[in-house]
């Protein structure tokens, strides 16, 4: 695995050892980030569920302002750091060795707003859907927020519209997805 494009190009990343986490692999990043490639520059980036920390590290490399990872797991923290150091990105990343759900209670006293949320939860634990629940009232997003998820294939998403997003497209792979969201304007798509 590594960085696909921008200042850190070709830089190897290290990826933590077991199975706790599934790293996105490069051709599935690659395509990502060609769909995001307008909103990069300069936005401010959460990863949430951040495993290696691949996803914010080519955000940074793009561009990205900043970078905010939540990452629970200890070897993977370290892991994220350890890429952070060795890309020359972390001096725009905060890596934060906690729960997703408390670091969004955390984020919410903290008065910023991202442009870019992504998150990558364990499959079939309905994860993304709590999390979207928690940020439809959180004041660190707003309708111009881009929300994406990678989830499996057999993820429901048909609840969306009844949380207040709109779905902007979805990206299918052959094992997996990337759903694409917004808040919707005032409750209306």
């Amino acid at each position: 695995m590594r960085v696909i494009a921008g200042s850190a190009r070709r830089i190897q990343l290290k990826t933590p050892v077991g199975m706790e986490t599934r790293p996105t692999t490069d051709r599935i990043k690659e395509t990502l980030f060609n769909m995001l490639q307008s909103d990069i520059c300069d936005c401010v980036f959460l990863d949430l569920f951040s495993g290696s920390g691949a996803i914010g590290i080519e955000a940074l490399s793009r561009g990205a302002k900043e970078a905010v990872f939540f990452e629970q797991n200890e070897k993977a923290v370290a892991c994220i750091k350890e890429n952070l150091q060795n890309t020359g990105l972390k001096r725009n990343a905060q890596v934060n060795k906690l729960d997703v759900f408390l670091g969004l209670a955390q984020l919410e006293t903290e008065g910023r707003i991202f442009d870019i949320v992504f998150m990558d939860p364990p499959y079939r634990q309905e994860l993304e859907r709590e999390v979207l629940t928690i940020l439809k009232n959180s004041v660190i997003i707003d309708t111009n927020t881009r929300i994406i998820f990678e989830a499996s294939l057999d993820t429901d998403v048909s609840y969306m519209e009844e949380l207040g997003y709109k779905i902007e497209k979805i990206k299918k792979y052959k094992t997996n997805m990337h759903v694409f969201v917004h808040l919707c304007d005032d409750g209306n798509s």
